[in-house]
């Protein structure tokens, strides 16, 4: 591990950003993460079921908030508060979705998701919304199937899009049946969270099995979707996809305050054209810098048919190396914000 390659050092500088000032945990909850359902009553009941809306924004972040709190017993072993919930992971990202823009229609069709029309439509055009379906419905449908919700598995119907109702599934059984690999790499998740014996490295790696999965179903279906983007937000999202398998092998902690801190390196906006990193005026010095540290990772993938990829996983075999990854990030960090290493210490 002493010899890391520019191009695993430029990753690992990339998966992790810095938190300025001090703050609670509270001050970085996703948007709206108070007004979102917190429990299954919040949501209307029809012939028996609980039937949520997961394209309005705070329907589908009232389902990952029941997520983060029912599994939340789960992770007290590990630190307080709820913190170590490396669910915490999915929630965050889709209020940087929100934030960011990326929910709304991108073909401009309609008026889903933007300020003129109704702000909370999540578009079913959206490339990012729909890939996001798929961390959400799944994670969450077979969180009730493995009974840590505490409720039947056949009380929860998911209201489809307006339109392709049949690329989404909607309820357990549509889940398993049309995705039956990623729903059971889910359930294996929660079965062996829910045994006291395993381990956070354990958990970490089923975690990352299991979304790379669901990441990998979406992609092949809404593809086409990228279409509707210019061509700097497309191959930023190719980027984003080519990069999770990076972090995947490196185990990459989602947890709270590692990806809130990451997300400040992501772009605060959707890419339009002329935008080219690191030369974005409006995106700070590390947004430009994760961008182009995106691109680059995504090139060498290509350039070496993912040989790199084969590579990276090597050497990430022992926790020794994940660690070692993850304080080389950390001291690049340093470089951007001083106080970075002195807050993570505090938190750990």
């Amino acid at each position: 591990m002493a010899f890391l390659p520019p191009w695993a050092c430029a990753l690992v500088g990339c998966i992790s950003v810095s938190l300025a000032g001090a703050f609670s945990l509270s001050d970085l909850y996703p948007p709206l993460w108070n007004e979102s359902p917190g429990q299954f009553s919040d949501y209307r009941v029809e012939n028996g079921k609980y039937v949520i809306d997961p394209w309005l924004y705070s329907k589908r972040m009232g389902m990952y908030k029941i997520l983060v709190n029912k599994t939340a017993s789960y992770f007290e072993k590990f630190a307080p508060d709820n913190e170590q919930n490396f669910l915490w992971g999915l929630p965050l990202q889709h209020g940087w979705q929100y934030t960011t823009g990326r929910l709304v229609d991108p073909s401009r069709r309609t008026d889903c998701g933007y300020e003129y029309g109704d702000r909370l439509c999540i578009s079913v055009d959206s490339w990012w919304a729909d890939i996001n379906y798929f961390l959400c419905a799944l994670p969450f449908l077979a969180a009730v199937d493995s009974g840590i919700m505490g409720i039947p598995s056949d009380q929860v119907l998911l209201l489809p899009p307006p339109k392709d109702q049949t690329k989404f599934c909607l309820n357990i059984s549509s889940c398993q049946s049309s995705f039956p690999k990623t729903m059971k790499k889910w359930n294996v998740l929660y079965k062996h969270l829910q045994s006291p014996s395993s381990s956070f490295d354990d958990l970490l790696k089923y975690l990352w099995d299991a979304h790379l999965s669901s990441l990998k179903d979406a992609y092949k279906i809404f593809e086409h979707r990228l279409e509707y983007y210019s061509k700097p937000e497309a191959d930023f999202g190719r980027d984003w996809c080519v990069a999770l398998d990076y972090l995947a092998a490196a185990s990459f902690p989602t947890t709270f305050i590692q990806v809130s801190g990451f997300q400040k390196g992501l772009p605060p906006r959707v890419l339009v054209d002329g935008d080219k990193a690191p030369f974005i005026s409006d995106f700070t010095d590390f947004q430009n810098t994760v961008l182009l540290g995106l691109n680059l990772l995504h090139q060498v993938d290509n350039a070496t048919d993912s040989l790199s990829l084969i590579i990276w996983k090597i050497l990430m075999k022992t926790q020794a190396a994940k660690k070692l990854a993850l304080e080389i990030s950390e001291a690049i960090l340093a470089i951007f914000n001083p106080t970075f290493l002195e807050m993570i210490n505090e938190l750990k």
